[in-house]
């Protein structure tokens, strides 16, 4: 029985490493790193992603699917429950490093049943709106940009975060993570992660104003 780490990176700035640094920490045993490189989570389905494929052809039962979270299998809800409830009647283990979740197709009993499908519905409807979410404040960050065209000639501070430490942060704030824990999983300090949570959008200029 094997236990497959899958991560997807949608853009340069995400790093694989540090997904799998991120799980080895939390105690998870990898026997294999499969991943998807600039991938949407949105517009691409798992099934249509080279080694998300892969995935349906090497994962056997009583194999364990590992993840980061639920949005690196995708950002769309219905792909990701269906993703999730496909792996589950093959006989594998879908785990996740956040919270160690894990969904399996064990229990018979239909409220448990029940119970296991409502989370999975529940979380991957909020990583859909995560990602509409990070979306309209990358929207905002550019309106802003565009109305004070001038006055962004002038940077003002750089950022004292990157962008995969901004992205990480803001979904662990919408998955109502603390900000001890997200400073511990992003190297960030709290400040820093006030500042995500309390003005997104300007992050998003500030990051862009700098190219990051």
């Amino acid at each position: 029985m094997a236990t497959i780490f899958y991560a997807r990176v949608s853009t340069v700035d995400q790093n694989i490493e540090h997904q799998q640094a991120q799980a080895e920490a939390a105690g998870f045993k990898i026997d294999r790193v499969v991943a998807d490189h600039g991938v949407s989570g949105v517009s691409t389905l798992f099934s249509e992603r080279p080694n998300g494929k892969r995935l349906f052809d090497m994962l056997r039962g009583g194999d364990t699917l590992l993840v980061r979270w639920v949005d690196r299998l995708g950002r769309n809800y219905s792909d990701v429950r269906d993703t999730i409830q496909e792996f589950m009647r093959r006989g594998v283990v879908v785990r996740t490093v956040i919270n160690g979740l894990t969904f399996d197709g064990a229990t018979q009993d239909p409220m448990q049943q029940a119970v296991r499908d409502a989370l999975i519905g529940f979380l991957a409807a909020t990583a859909q709106a995560n990602a509409e979410a990070i979306k309209e404040a990358q929207r905002g960050g550019i309106a802003l940009a565009k109305a004070k065209d001038s006055e962004t000639k002038y940077r003002g501070r750089k950022p004292s975060f990157s962008r995969t430490q901004f992205t990480a942060a803001w979904d662990m704030l919408n998955q109502d993570v603390g900000v001890a824990s997200i400073a511990k999983a992003t190297g960030l300090s709290r400040q820093s992660i006030y500042r995500i949570k309390d003005d997104p959008a300007g992050a998003e200029l500030a990051m862009k104003s700098w190219g990051i």
